[in-house]
């Protein structure tokens, strides 16, 4: 019997540590569908899907979000 793990939700500070991005690197990245979109988890916070931020992480340069859908 496999139990499928969870994602995990990562907050901005793990993400920035884990790509090595500075903040508005990252978020112009978001703007231009080459990261990750963050997902809202309450009022006033987001986080990333850690799933999401490896696979950018396989292939930075040619990650897009077309080929990636929100899950």
């Amino acid at each position: 019997m496999q139990t499928e793990t969870p994602d995990r939700i990562l907050r901005i500070k793990t993400v920035l540590a884990r790509t090595g991005l500075s903040r508005s690197t990252m978020y112009r990245k978001m703007d231009n569908g080459t990261f990750p979109r963050s997902i809202k988890i309450s009022t006033r916070c987001a986080g990333w899907r850690a799933s999401a931020i490896a696979e950018w992480m396989k292939n930075p340069m040619f990650y897009t979000t077309d080929d990636h859908p929100a899950s």
